[in-house]
């Protein structure tokens, strides 16, 4: 079952009038998307291939009933585009937009939380991103950069911090005849982005420490997956809520997944068996056993993470 987006979805694209907004929103707009409006302040009452552009996201909800955005306003004003989004009245806030400053992200967190107290739990205004692909209901709703083509409709849902990594998976999934109900993009560089700022160390470092995982530095890496650990639990209670369906397993990939410790740490904060996921195992290769040891090596990073309750896998 899809989650987040579907048919019915009314969109607006905050940004509207840049390069990438108007580019976006086009390819948005032939893959099915009902693309409502755009908001571009200045700029109302102008029109993107007769689209309707309005001043203020409150002018977009009231007259065209939008209840989902797409952000790709410059990073310095992301923040407040999103925050305006959200009083607007937007169910489904996705922000494409990357190099938001991280204190604008923490003043967004706070606030969201404040308002979301005051909603019915079961109606929260959600936040994907920021610096991510977006989220795309195959064959029904897309919002973001995705490539529409490469999806297939079916049973799979995926979830992924990074933008290049999803298509590489989705892609291989939908040639090996495995659909996918939604994909989510939630946005890049998390956990070791989080790692290389509590150790002190560069990215590149910290992505090789977090493999090895020495006794010293997983506190730091622990403190990083709670929170994630937390939001993918929220994901998978509104999926097995609204699909009636339990999910069994959530299959791990991409560089984390290279470290049994986030694997058991996501397995203790999730309740659920994680695995690893490596698809080279779907391939059909004649390869000499170093080559093939390589492929298995670098594989598991073709993704991020994928989470699904795949009774066919």
């Amino acid at each position: 079952m899809a989650i987040l987006l579907d048919k019915n979805s009314r969109v607006i694209c905050q940004g509207i009038t840049g390069s990438a907004g108007a580019f976006h929103t086009r390819l948005c707009k032939e893959y099915g998307t009902m693309m409502v409006a755009g908001v571009t302040p200045g700029k109302g009452g102008a029109d993107l291939d007769g689209i309707p552009i309005f001043d203020t996201v409150k002018e977009a909800v009231d007259q065209k009933k939008a209840d989902v955005s797409m952000i790709f306003v410059p990073a310095p004003v992301a923040a407040d585009a999103i925050l305006e989004a959200m009083e607007a009245g937007i169910r489904l806030i996705v922000t494409i937009t990357e190099g938001i400053p991280a204190l604008d992200m923490v003043r967004v967190k706070h606030t969201l939380e404040r308002w979301n107290q005051k909603r019915k739990p079961e109606d929260p205004v959600r936040l994907v991103g920021p610096n991510c692909p977006g989220v795309i209901t195959v064959e029904a709703c897309k919002v973001g950069i995705m490539p529409g083509y490469i999806h297939k409709k079916g049973p799979i849902g995926v979830v992924s911090r990074s933008g290049t990594l999803t298509y590489e998976a989705v892609w291989q999934l939908s040639q090996l005849n495995l659909g996918q109900s939604t994909v989510v993009g939630i946005g890049g560089d998390r956990l070791t982005g989080a790692l290389a700022e509590g150790i002190n160390v560069t990215y590149p470092e910290a992505e090789n420490i977090k493999v090895g995982m020495p006794t010293e530095v997983q506190a730091h890496l622990e403190a990083a997956l709670h929170p994630l650990g937390r939001e993918l639990r929220a994901s998978i209670d509104f999926y097995e809520t609204q699909s009636d369906q339990t999910v069994g397993s959530v299959f791990i990939s991409g560089g984390s997944a290279r470290s049994d410790f986030v694997i058991q740490t996501l397995q203790n904060e999730l309740m659920i068996p994680c695995k690893n996921w490596n698809p080279s195992r779907f391939l059909e290769l004649t390869l000499s056993p170093e080559k093939m040891g390589e492929i298995e090596q670098v594989a598991p990073q073709l993704a991020v993470a994928i989470g699904a309750g795949m009774s066919t896998f």
